[in-house]
């Protein structure tokens, strides 16, 4: 299995106390106190990734209900991988990542997300991205739609 990385714990827990926040300002939510348990432990121990196999069921289940919500292939259908490179330059994914991306656990592709997203070099972080923004303000704003009825 997998790590899950702690600033992944971290966003989980922030997300958690935006979606339930506390009532009184000083109670947590069930799924904040599961993943503080976690991250304090972490931090206590001086360690930056906690197993996912070992992590406790309430825990584990708050940081999938985070996970849910983010983003799941990070593929911007431009895979260079399917030419014959080693890394897709368009997302970052080694070809092995690519093929058994269906098949990763969530630790898994949280780990890939991490890792592309820390060397920053494929084209979703940069040369497509800016390509993208350059031609979103060079296209012209689109005509208005037509009334659905004719005017009288």
């Amino acid at each position: 299995m997998a790590a899950i990385h702690i600033t992944d714990i971290e966003s989980a827990i922030n997300w958690w106390r935006e979606r339930s926040p506390s009532p009184d300002g000083i109670t947590a939510c069930a799924e904040v106190r599961a993943l503080a348990t976690v991250y304090g432990l972490m931090v206590y121990y001086h360690e930056t990734e906690c197993d996912e196999a070992t992590m406790p069921a309430k825990a584990r289940d708050a940081w999938l209900g985070w996970y849910a919500t983010t983003p799941d292939a990070p593929c911007i259908a431009i895979c260079s991988t399917s030419q014959g490179d080693d890394i897709c330059k368009g997302c970052g994914r080694r070809f092995d990542e690519v093929q058994h991306w269906p098949v990763m656990t969530p630790a898994e592709k949280r780990a890939t997300w991490r890792r592309i997203t820390m060397e920053g070099s494929a084209w979703r972080f940069n040369r497509y991205a800016e390509r993208a923004a350059e031609g979103a303000a060079e296209r012209p704003a689109e005509p208005a739609a037509a009334p659905l009825t004719p005017p009288r």
